[in-house]
């Protein structure tokens, strides 16, 4: 049975889900997670990246759960798809520079839309679902639709879009981020970027006829001729050498604090803030959640943070400020006497040069911003130096110092 519908974006409906999923966490999901049954038949994949994406749950929450009622051996490719997600963001924190040529790229791109009829018109008729490959169609149509796409058509999509459409890969990565409930700037960015062979240099995928026709259980059965026979990897300059991480701030003892929640992180109750005394929540927004994002997107978002926002309000019995900028929530600060205002880092992408604005501002005004990090991240970012197999050989030792899983219980 596929999970409820429409998608309710608060951390009960996102526990639900969680609990509805674990029981095909294990073996179940190993078998049957390449297969992409279409719209509303998603049962065989969690569908829980809207809700991890914004932590309305977090990694920890869902491989808890799922190895409470799966071993480590039977659940490991469902660990390992959540652990992803991790690894892309971990290594476009030390890469930022590849965010930054992306964005450049991206607007040369949409400079060429305002100029070139024709090809704008291309751009268009693949975006509304009139390319005129079905399958590309109907992925196109799902998406706008429901905000969501299967991990394989993703994959699909972009490989059909770059190497059979041959339309830049940088217009087809901002139409997925502008439309899926799950996007987000390091897994769609570098997602798309290993389509093209960008990020593993060299390495491409190739969507085939035979494996589209295989893993939609026949729903899609394309002409071979009509698609790609070969996907030469795209060329640019190699990636830049490793950043440092960013090292997190700590809360200082029963320090009185205010929260600054954004959309990354929208469980503040499990932030670690140590004996801090939590005497207001603000909450913020850049620009209603980015760039031209889809109206399901904006109310998605919208509700998400409403609902963590009340959640900690409750959980501290606190007020709450929406804050438009470091003087709003300087000025909240004052109000409610707080030291300080604590966040968690919030990853690269379109949010952090807001965060890092406030951040600025607000300690013009005398009220430091903290940015915290949660273990998840401190203990695996490290690891996403090169390729995700580096990562992957340390999901068991990394998940037993999460306290996650026994070292005794690892297979």
């Amino acid at each position: 049975m596929s999970p409820p519908t429409p998608w309710i974006a608060t951390r009960h409906e996102a526990l639900t889900r969680l609990a509805a999923f674990v029981p095909s966490a294990g073996r179940a999901y190993a078998a049957k997670r390449n297969f992409d049954f279409g719209p509303g038949r998603h049962a065989s994949v969690s569908t829980l990246s809207p809700y991890i994406r914004h932590r309305l749950i977090t990694e920890s929450d869902v491989v808890e759960a799922v190895l409470a009622a799966h071993s480590p051996a039977a659940a490991e490719k469902f660990v390992q798809e959540v652990c992803w997600r991790t690894y892309w963001k971990g290594w476009l924190e030390q890469r930022p520079q590849v965010w930054d040529a992306y964005l450049d790229e991206l607007e040369n791109a949409r400079a060429r839309l305002r100029t070139d009829d024709a090809f704008a018109a291309e751009i268009a008729a693949a975006e509304r679902g009139a390319s005129g490959i079905a399958c590309m169609d109907a992925w196109a149509s799902e998406l706008i639709e429901t905000g969501y796409l299967h991990n394989h058509a993703r994959m699909w999509f972009a490989s059909v879009w770059i190497f059979t459409l041959r339309l830049p890969w940088v217009l087809g990565a901002d139409f997925f981020y502008r439309h899926l409930l799950d996007g987000d700037a390091a897994s769609n960015t570098l997602s798309w970027r290993w389509v093209a062979g960008l990020h593993t240099r060299g390495k491409t995928y190739l969507a085939r006829a035979d494996n589209i026709a295989t893993y939609t259980d026949g729903r899609f059965k394309p002409d071979a001729h009509d698609l790609a026979a070969f996907a030469q990897p795209l060329d640019d300059e190699p990636a830049p050498e490793r950043t440092p991480l960013r090292h997190p701030d700590t809360v200082p003892s029963r320090a009185s604090v205010i929260l600054l929640v954004t959309e990354d992180d929208l469980s503040p109750e499990s932030w670690p803030i140590g004996d801090a005394h939590v005497c207001g929540v603000a909450s913020f927004t850049e620009h209603d959640f980015g760039p031209n994002l889809s109206t399901p997107v904006r109310a998605f978002k919208a509700s998400a943070l409403e609902d963590a926002v009340a959640r900690a309000a409750t959980h501290w019995n606190a007020p709450v400020q929406h804050c438009r900028d470091g003087v709003d929530l300087a000025t909240f600060a004052k109000r409610v006497s707080a030291e300080a205002a604590v966040t968690t880092i919030v990853p690269v992408g379109y949010l952090k040069s807001a965060i890092d604005e406030i951040t600025i501002t607000s300690s013009q005004h005398g009220l430091p911003v903290l940015q915290i990090s949660r273990r998840w991240d401190s203990l695996f970012w490290p690891h996403a130096k090169a390729g995700f197999f580096q990562l992957k050989e340390r999901i068991p030792a990394t998940l037993a110092k999460l306290d996650l899983i026994p070292l005794e219980r690892q297979r």
